[in-house]
C-alpha cells in the first residue's frame, strides 16, 4: 500500500503528473458526456416490493391477476366533495363527468369508469358518504402506463370537470394513479432545487471558513466534474439495463457527493497548508501532505463503499436499488479523492489560499485555539468527561424504543396535495377500511364443484374471516340455491379453481393494527379452512391489496433492518481494526458511533413527535440514517485516529491525543458543519420522508462532528492502550519530520 500511496504522490506532486491527471479527467467527462445520457431521463421509483417478487403479497396479486384477468391498470379515484350535503344539480353534473368518461371522448388512457350516470338513484345513493358531502368514483387507467401519461390523463380530467362546471363541488384525485401524478409535480424541479441549494449553501461556508474565493470554488469545479461523470455512468448503466437507477437514490446522492468531495478538498488543503509552512517547493509539500492524507481518505471512502455496497443484501427493493447508485459514486469519489482534489491544489499552490497566503516558518508553529483547549482539557480529566457525554448520549437514546413507524405513503406528502386531500376526505367520510379492501382468494388443485353444499362451506368461511377482522363479511347465502352457471365471474373464475371475496376492515389499512390483523389472518388460514370443510391440503387462502403489500414491506424491512446493520457494524469495525493496527481502538470508535446513532434517532424523534407534533417516521429513517450516518462517521474516526497515531511517534501518548485533537479538529467541524449543512438541503424536498431525513442527518451529523468526535472518543482513547504508529511513516523518512 506504501509504494502505491509513494506512486501517486510522485504523481501528483509533480507540474506534469498533476497536468496529466487533471486532463484525464476532463477527457473522461467528454468522453462520457459523448456516448452515455444523463441518469435522471432514466431514474425510476422502485416500488415497494421485494426484489425477488416472492412475497405472500405478490404471489396472490399473480394469482388474482390470473383467475381474474382484467385488463384495468392503476386506478384513480375521483373524490367529489361539497361544504353541504351534494344538491341535486351538483349530482347532474357528476353524472356529466361520469357520461364522458364513458365516451369515445374520454381520455385515450382511460380504460374503465365507474358508471355513476347509468345507475339509478338509489345506487348512486349507495356512494355517498353518511353526511352527503362526499361521492366516491373509481376510473381505471390502461396498463402499463409511464408516469408522464397517467400525469397527463389526470390532468385532462381534472380540467374537464373544472371547465364543464361541477359548482361549488372540490375534485380531489387520490388512489394509485393520483399519488403518481402528485409525485411527478413534487419532483418536477426538485432535483434542479436541491443541486443549486447545495451549491450555493457549500460556497457561503467555504467563504466563511477558509475567506478564500479560490478555497470556495475549487471544491466546486471537483465536485462537478466528478458529478458529471457519476451521471454520464450511471445513465449508461440504466439505459442499458445493468441495473435500476432509483430518483430517490438519485437525489440523495447528489448531497452525499457535494459533502463527502467538500470534505476531501478540506482534508487535503488542511494538511496541505501546513506542508506549505515547512517546505518551499508546492509539489514537494503536496507530496508531503499527500502522504498523510492519502490513507485516510482512501479507508473513510472504502468504509462508506463497504457500507452502501451491504444493501445488496436487501431484499426490500428501495433498499436494494440505493446500493449500486451509491457504490458506483463512492468508487469514483475515491479515485477524484486520491487524485484529482490533490492534482488541482497542486497547480493551484499557494495562490489557492489568496488572500491569506501561508508562508515558510523557520519552527512549527504551537498550536493554539479553540480546539487546542478542547484536546488539552479532555486528557486532563478523561474519565469524568467521558462519563458525562455518555449520561448525554445515553438518555435521549431510550427514547429510540417509543418510536412509532409509519407505513402509510401519504402521510410523507404535503398536506396541500390533492392524493393527500382526496385520501383524507375518504377516511373522514367512509368506512376506513373501504380505502384500500382486502380481497381474499381461496385457490383449488382442481376445479371445484360450485354446488349448494360448497357455497354454504364458502359463507362459513367468509363468516368465519369476517369474525376474525371483526366487520361484516360477505352474505353468500343468496347463492345457495343457484347453480355453478349463475354464480357470477366477480366471484368465481371461469376454470372453476378461485373464488374472489372482498374485505373491508374496519380500521385504517395502513395502519399497524391492520397489519397486524391481516398478518394474524395469514397465520389462522389453515384452520379458518379446516373449521369451513374445506381440506387444507387441497385448498390455500391468499389475502391480495394494499394492506397486504404494507405487511409485507413491514415484514421485509425488518428483516433488511437486522441483516444490513450487523453487516455494515461487522465490515467497519474490522476495517477499522485494520486500519488503526488494534482491536482496542476499533471497538470503541465503533460503540462511539453506534452510540452516535442512536442518540441522533431519540433526539430526532423528541424533536418530530414532542416539537412538531407528527405521530410517526417513516419505516425507511432508522435505516437511511443508520447506514449514512454510520458511513459518514467513519470518515472523522479515520482522520483523528490517523493524526494520533501520527504524533504517537514523537510524543507520549496522552500529549499525541491532545495533538490530534488540536490539530483536526479545525478541519473536522469545518467538514462536519459543511456535511450537516448539506444534508439539511433536503429539507427543502416536498416529502416529509425526505424532510425528515434531512433533519436527523443534520442533527446526527452535528453530535457526531462535536461531542463524539471532538471529545467522547479521546477522552476514552486516553483511558486505552498506546495506539501502534505506523502510519504515513514514508512521508516523515522522506521529508525530514
Amino acid at each position: 500500500m506504501n509504494r502505491i500511496f509513494r506512486y501517486l504522490a510522485r504523481l501528483v506532486g509533480s507540474p506534469k503528473g498533476a497536468w496529466a491527471v487533471v486532463a484525464c479527467w476532463a477527457l473522461l467527462v467528454a468522453a462520457l458526456a459523448s456516448i452515455a445520457p444523463g441518469a435522471k431521463p432514466y431514474a425510476v421509483g422502485s416500488g415497494e416490493g421485494s426484489v425477488r417478487g416472492d412475497t405472500p403479497a405478490a404471489r396472490a396479486g399473480r394469482l388474482l391477476n390470473e383467475a381474474f384477468p382484467s385488463d384495468d391498470g392503476p386506478v384513480a379515484l375521483l373524490v367529489f366533495h361539497g361544504r353541504a350535503a351534494i344538491t341535486a344539480d351538483e349530482r347532474a353534473r357528476i353524472a356529466n363527468v361520469s357520461e364522458w368518461l364513458a365516451s369515445g371522448d374520454k381520455p385515450e388512457h382511460v380504460a374503465s369508469a365507474l358508471p355513476f350516470h347509468r345507475l339509478p338513484e338509489n345506487v348512486q345513493d349507495g356512494l355517498f358518504s353518511a353526511d352527503r358531502t362526499t361521492v366516491l368514483l373509481n376510473v381505471a387507467l390502461r396498463p402499463d402506463l409511464e408516469s408522464d401519461a397517467i400525469f397527463e390523463t389526470l390532468q385532462q380530467i381534472r380540467t374537464y370537470a373544472e371547465q364543464s362546471g361541477i359548482g361549488g363541488l372540490r375534485l380531489e384525485i387520490t388512489g394509485p394513479a393520483g399519488i403518481t401524478a402528485d409525485t411527478i409535480t413534487l419532483f418536477r424541479n426538485a432535483d434542479l432545487v436541491l443541486l443549486l441549494a447545495t451549491v450555493g449553501l457549500i460556497v457561503v461556508l467555504l467563504i466563511a471558513i477558509y475567506r478564500s474565493p479560490l478555497l470556495a470554488v475549487m471544491p466546486l469545479f471537483v465536485a462537478g466534474t466528478v458529478y458529471a461523470t457519476v451521471d454520464r455512468l450511471l445513465g449508461l448503466a440504466a439505459k442499458n439495463g445493468w441495473f435500476l437507477v432509483d430518483k430517490q437514490a438519485l437525489s440523495i446522492m447528489t448531497i452525499l457527493l457535494f459533502a463527502v468531495l467538500t470534505d476531501y478538498c478540506l482534508f487535503v488543503v488542511s494538511r496541505y497548508r501546513e506542508e506549505l509552512k515547512r517546505i518551499g517547493s508546492r509539489f514537494d509539500a503536496m507530496k508531503a501532505a499527500f502522504l498523510h492524507v492519502a490513507e485516510p481518505i482512501l479507508f473513510s471512502g472504502g468504509t462508506v463503499l463497504l457500507a452502501v455496497t451491504t444493501l445488496f443484501a436487501a431484499v426490500f427493493a428501495p433498499y436494494r436499488h440505493f446500493a449500486p447508485v451509491f457504490a458506483v459514486a463512492m468508487a469514483v469519489m475515491m479515485l477524484a479523492g486520491v487524485t484529482l482534489v490533490p492534482a488541482v491544489f497542486a497547480l493551484l499552490g499557494r495562490k489557492a489560499f489568496w488572500p491569506f497566503v501561508p508562508k515558510l516558518e523557520e519552527r512549527e508553529a504551537r498550536t493554539a485555539g479553540f480546539w487546542t483547549g478542547i484536546g488539552d482539557g479532555v486528557v486532563k480529566k478523561p474519565a469524568a468527561i467521558a462519563a458525562v457525554l455518555l449520561i448525554v448520549l445515553i438518555v435521549p437514546s431510550l427514547s429510540i424504543g417509543t418510536i412509532k413507524p409509519s407505513f402509510n405513503l401519504m402521510k410523507s406528502f404535503p398536506e396541500t396535495i390533492s392524493s393527500r386531500q382526496g385520501f383524507e376526505l375518504l377516511e373522514e367520510r367512509f368506512p376506513p377500511g373501504k380505502l384500500a379492501p382486502v380481497s381474499v382468494l381461496l385457490m383449488a388443485e382442481t376445479d371445484m364443484t360450485a354446488d349448494a353444499a360448497f357455497v354454504d362451506k364458502l359463507d362459513r368461511l367468509a363468516s368465519r374471516i369476517g369474525r376474525e377482522a371483526g366487520t361484516v363479511a360477505p352474505d353468500l347465502s343468496a347463492w345457495r340455491s343457484r347453480s355453478a352457471e349463475e354464480l357470477p365471474d366477480t366471484l368465481l373464475s371461469t376454470d372453476k379453481r378461485a373464488v374472489k371475496l372482498q374485505v373491508t376492515l374496519p380500521i385504517n389499512p395502513y395502519d399497524a393494527a391492520a397489519l397486524d390483523l391481516l398478518e394474524s389472518l395469514r397465520a389462522e388460514s389453515g384452520a379458518m379452512l379446516r373449521d369451513s370443510g374445506f381440506d387444507p391440503s387441497r385448498f390455500s387462502l391468499h389475502f391480495a391489496g394494499q394492506t397486504a403489500e404494507q405487511l409485507d414491506v413491514r415484514t421485509m424491512n425488518a428483516r433488511d433492518t437486522v441483516v444490513v446493520f450487523s453487516l455494515i457494524a461487522g465490515s467497519i469495525l474490522v476495517m477499522l481494526a485494520f486500519q488503526a493496527r488494534a482491536i482496542v481502538p476499533a471497538l470503541v470508535m465503533m460503540g462511539t458511533m453506534l452510540l452516535s446513532y442512536t442518540a441522533t434517532l431519540g433526539l430526532g424523534w423528541t424533536v418530530f413527535h414532542h416539537l412538531m407534533g407528527h405521530d410517526s417516521i417513516s419505516y425507511r429513517l432508522p435505516m437511511y440514517t443508520f447506514v449514512f450516518l454510520i458511513a459518514l462517521g467513519v470518515d472523522y474516526n479515520i482522520m483523528l485516529v490517523s493524526r494520533i497515531r501520527e504524533e504517537a511517534r514523537t510524543h507520549e501518548w496522552k500529549r499525541a491525543i491532545s495533538l490530534g485533537v488540536a490539530r483536526t479538529g479545525g478541519v473536522i467541524s469545518s467538514a462536519g458543519l459543511l456535511l450537516a449543512a448539506t444534508f439539511s438541503v433536503l429539507m427543502t424536498q416536498p416529502l416529509q420522508e425526505l424532510f425528515l431525513f434531512g433533519m436527523t442527518m443534520g442533527i446526527g451529523i452535528l453530535v457526531d462532528t462535536f461531542l463524539v468526535r471532538g471529545v467522547l472518543l479521546p477522552a476514552i482513547l486516553s483511558l486505552t492502550p498506546r495506539l501502534r504508529s505506523g502510519a504515513s511513516a514514508a512521508a516523515d523518512q522522506s521529508y525530514g519530520r
